[in-house]
């Protein structure tokens, strides 16, 4: 039976004391108060927030102002394991569970949340559509969900993972538990199919304008993208990101940088947890200045100050490129998006729809090659799971990488495979002496004392077998640095005391169907040729922004997520762009608004009416003059008109 609470039902609540009690704010921003209002009346609600705007708040403060377990759904394991540590700090119970977790410590987490020991359950989504979950959730009390990420679920999202599908199925086993959806990237279709996918009762939308008027947006036209690079963060000072797309050029962009005098270290995917972690906090506390990383980096990170996220490639979508660039500049005072355009771009971007959907026959051709590289026969293989290595697989059968591992992903959007980059497996450790020798060398110096006390205090069954355990936390429980406990941890592991695994990331194959021959795979319009054009589109979109020479680029990018009358920012290097008699872009598209207001009744007007016009008049002709060679405005006799309007006559 579910036992899920009524969040309608909960008695009234003062939000703000709770988010000065928990979180040390005096006031909520922007939209988090309605967005908290609407989930605790048990209403589905939809969030878009841009990226910095609070979203956490919005389902931290509910689950803290009602009874029973708020279910987190997130695919972003290191932001996960890094609010569960926090909210811990702060006295607040949470849990995580995530791809690479033993069964054991699965089962467990999901039992102490029946009982209710925790306030939280971080989640991701690959783990929501196992057995296990689905067997333990029905009995929980659970207050509302909340999905972070939420264009994930849509097809047409730039970032669709199946998994997210089976939110809908978790939503059956409970009736009645609404469901919260935020995300900060969402074009109009994709706010539509969120709420679609995700069985809202009705519609029910908040939405927070995306624009950021502090972020200043430049795209720099050069044959040299390194000298470019490196005249930037000479003239702009303060902390940076730079974003690649592939983990060499990382470390090649480090190695040059500090070779010219910049510091700067490499971040990607492929990095140890400890690495990660020492290199995120170095340039957090501004010992390093530039962060040069794949979009591996970004998701939760902790700095306000950055002053400059520059984009030496360009991404594939204005999506990941609104996202990745607003991470500048969060503490409200001016900073700087800027993005490094070489006319091979065009080329490059067009080849990338080649390498994200190659033909059907390759694609064909990788999955009959994958039963032959985990030797599974015809009709065999279902929910067998395996560590897989791309590099050993496309030298084993010759298959170029970029395009074999699109075809892995195509193949688990079709529900063939699951194809996960990035399994995390948690640290383990256990005691290989006993007690009373551990007591005799565990004082070798305070830290190491404190840290034995704190894990033998933490976990149970430590001496007879593996526990699974987070630095992260130990650490915070013993008032020490990260990188402090992990170097006690290995020194303890030479010393023969324990046994000591730390966490690795090994990517999976799981073979959801049995195997069938590859003739027979069924590509749907809607998974292959849908979404290839909507690909195809988001690619255009961004060629859109990179060649504009005219068009204020906030404007552009907010038009994209469907705000039609956003302001010009005049600060873009489209605005500040000099025209003809002077004038700035900015002062262009003002002065034309006006124009277009006292032209809009249709009528033919003389140009003496546009004394009006609360500018210069030689700046008023001159956008005249602009707007007629547009074919915006007609001249006729001393007389003008708007285009659309005459053509209407």
């Amino acid at each position: 039976m579910n036992s899920s609470l009524p969040p309608h039902t909960q008695p009234s609540v003062d939000y703000e004391a709770l988010l000065k009690q928990h979180f040390g704010y005096d006031s909520f921003r922007g939209i988090q108060r309605p967005i908290i209002e609407s989930i605790c009346s048990g209403h589905d609600t939809l969030g878009l927030m841009p990226t910095g705007g609070g979203k956490s708040i919005t389902f931290q403060i509910p689950a803290l102002a009602q009874e029973g377990l708020c279910i987190v759904i997130t695919p972003l394991i290191a932001l996960m394991k890094d609010q569960v540590a926090k909210l811990k700090a702060r006295g607040i119970k949470a849990v995580a569970i995530y791809s690479g977790m033993g069964r054991d410590a699965i089962i467990g987490n999901l039992e102490n949340c029946i009982f209710g020991s925790y306030k939280f359950l971080y989640i991701s989504p690959e783990r929501i559509g196992t057995d296990i979950f689905k067997n333990k959730v029905s009995k929980m009390k659970v207050s509302f969900i909340a999905v972070d990420e939420s264009h994930c679920i849509s097809q047409w999202g730039y970032d669709f993972r199946p998994s997210y599908l089976e939110i809908a199925r978790i939503r059956e086993l409970l009736p009645g538990v609404p469901v919260l959806a935020l995300t900060a990237t969402a074009t109009p279709e994709v706010v539509t199919d969120i709420q679609r996918q995700l069985h809202f009762g009705k519609e029910n939308v908040f939405r927070m304008s995306f624009a950021r008027e502090n972020l200043i947006y430049v795209v720099r036209e050069t044959e040299n993208k390194e000298a470019e690079m490196v005249h930037i963060l000479n003239s702009v000072a303060g902390s940076a990101i730079v974003y690649v797309r592939s983990r060499d050029k990382t470390k090649e962009l480090a190695k040059m940088l500090t070779e010219r005098g910049i510091s700067a270290v490499h971040y990607h995917a492929g990095l140890g947890d400890y690495d990660k972690d020492q290199r995120q906090q170095a340039w957090t506390r501004g010992d390093i200045r530039v962060m040069v990383a794949t979009n591996a980096f970004g998701m939760g990170i902790d700095k306000a100050d950055v002053r400059m996220v520059i984009h030496y490639e360009m991404p594939d979508s204005i999506e990941a490129y609104f996202q990745e660039a607003g991470r500048a500049g969060r503490d409200g005072t001016p900073a700087f998006a800027v993005l490094l355009y070489h006319h091979q771009d065009q080329s490059t971007l067009t080849r990338r729809v080649s390498d994200n959907y190659p033909k059907k026959d390759f694609i064909r051709k990788v999955y009959e090659k994958l039963n032959y590289y985990f030797v599974i026969a015809m009709g065999d293989g279902a929910g067998c799971r395996y560590d897989f290595s791309l590099e050993d697989f496309c030298h084993s059968y010759r298959l170029p990488m970029i395009q074999t591992e699109s075809a892995l992903r195509i193949l688990t959007q079709m529900g063939y495979i699951r194809y996960e980059e990035e399994v995390d497996y948690a640290s383990r450790m256990r005691f290989i002496v006993q007690r009373d020798e551990l007591y005799r060398q565990w004082g070798e110096t305070p830290e190491q004392e404190t840290i034995v006390r704190t894990l033998l205090r933490l976990y149970t069954g430590i001496f007879t077998d593996y526990a699974f355990i987070d630095e992260r936390f130990v650490a915070r429980q013993c008032g020490l640095e990260d990188a402090r406990v992990f170097e006690v941890l290995i020194r303890l592991s030479r010393a023969r005391l324990i046994s000591y695994i730390p966490a690795r990331k090994t990517p999976q194959i799981t073979f959801v169907l049995a195997r069938v021959d590859s003739g027979k795979l069924v590509f749907t319009h809607e998974l292959y040729e849908d979404r290839r054009e909507s690909y195809e589109r988001r690619i255009r979109a961004m060629k859109l922004y990179a060649l504009s020479v005219t068009e204020c680029r906030s404007q552009l990018l907010l038009r994209y997520f469907g705000e039609m009358n956003a302001p010009v920012c005049g600060k873009c290097d489209n605005c500040r762009k000099k025209l003809p008699g002077g004038l700035r872009m900015s002062e262009r598209e003002e002065i034309a608004q006006q124009i277009r207001a006292l032209l809009a009744d249709g009528q033919w007007h003389t140009t003496e009416e546009l004394q009006s016009v609360n500018h210069p008049l030689e700046k008023v002709r001159t956008v005249i003059g602009l707007m007629t060679d547009e074919e915006e405005i007609i001249q006729r006799d001393g007389l003008i008109c708007l285009n659309e309007e005459k053509e209407k006559k």
